[in-house]
């Protein structure tokens, strides 16, 4: 960080604690650092589709959003005498040399993985947990933690060897799948849907895809498609209840194949 960022990063300190003064903003005194985290979960949503989207300067405003909530957040644990901002800046920086022993010390780390896997290990030592899964937070979205469960699992040896085994797993899953179907025990089905959910993200992950963005991406792909069928569905006058589904099929494809 140069001169200049410092200057940026300690103006913007000085503006929160001046909001939060007690001649600030009315609102920003009244926040804690519970009632700002739905506030906090937006802004990284937002950060999330600007990178989606490839809209730089929109990230670039969206980061700066980001940096307001820490800021915010380690004011308001200052004033309750936890902690300051500049402890979380000192913590953060202590950590990463200290899990970067492949950078700022003598350890050995060639590739990406090893790196990861030195980083997963010091802090399963440095946090004296149980569990290699341990650490990874259960409100997370469940594709995301998925996968982060898979990753700290492969990061402590317990991975497929090659990509054909992980296809063998879902093939697998999706054969129980039908089986729990063809029973109609819908807890079962349930479960084996889970089973061949959680298989596909381990074939995400092995391929090195974050299952939740490419999920993300077939969402928004998926409206998109479907309003231009009701888009062409109304130049012909006509709605989607009265439609057939062949029809719209037809209409599907076509809008598809214009943009495959």
């Amino acid at each position: 960080m140069n001169d200049s960022s410092e200057g940026k990063f300690e103006e913007l300190i000085n503006i929160v604690k001046r909001l939060k003064a007690p001649d600030g903003c009315p609102w920003d005194r009244e926040q804690t650092n519970a009632s700002l985290l739905p506030f906090f979960l937006e802004e990284v949503y937002e950060v999330m589709e600007s990178v989606d989207n490839e809209n730089w300067e929109e990230l670039k405003e969206e980061l700066g959003d980001i940096l307001l909530h820490a800021v915010f957040q380690a004011a308001i644990a200052e004033d309750n005498g936890h902690f300051s901002i500049e402890d979380s800046l000192a913590n953060i920086s202590e950590k990463l040399v200290r899990r970067h022993p492949h950078v700022f010390g003598d350890a050995q780390a060639d590739e990406a993985f090893h790196a990861k896997q030195n980083w997963e290990s010091a802090k399963h030592k440095e946090k004296n947990r149980q569990s290699r899964l341990d650490g990874v937070p259960k409100t997370l979205p469940a594709l995301i933690r998925a996968q982060r469960l898979q990753q700290k699992a492969s990061y402590a040896g317990f991975d497929w060897d090659e990509v054909e085994q992980v296809w063998d797993k879902i093939h697998e899953e999706i054969q129980e799948l039908k089986e729990a179907q063809s029973n109609s025990a819908k807890e079962h089905i349930s479960e084996e849907i889970g089973d061949v959910l959680f298989s596909v993200v381990n074939l995400a992950r092995f391929l090195d895809i974050p299952a939740e963005d490419a999920l993300r991406k077939t969402n928004q792909k998926f409206t998109e498609r479907f309003a231009q069928v009701e888009a062409e569905l109304k130049k012909r006058g006509k709605t989607v209840e009265d439609s057939s589904l062949e029809e719209m099929d037809e209409i599907w494809n076509e809008v598809k194949k214009h943009k495959s």
